[in-house]
């Protein structure tokens, strides 16, 4: 019974060596995940709903805006509501 234990234990060691170097090869970070960490260039958080808004110069989640300047969100109102004038 012990052998087999000693083997069990070998085994899972292995498998989180093998776990490890493999992230490491890929490059991805170890560490953990941060929510709300996805902030592209304007610092909006797409994971949170917020994009960029040429208009107001700030991020806004569509669905709010739409209801504060009433505008629909089908076929694009946001893109249209929130591009810069011309």
């Amino acid at each position: 019974m012990s052998r087999k234990l000693v083997l069990v234990v070998f085994a899972i060691l292995l498998i989180s060596c093998a776990n490890q170097s493999a992230s490491q090869q890929s490059g991805r970070e170890s560490g953990p995940v941060v929510v709300g960490g996805d902030h592209n260039a304007k610092g909006c958080i797409g994971s949170a709903g917020y994009s960029w808004c040429e208009r107001t110069e700030k991020c806004e989640r569509p669905w709010e805006l739409s209801e504060q300047e009433s505008f629909t969100l089908e076929n694009e109102g946001f893109a249209n509501f929130c591009a810069p004038d011309k």
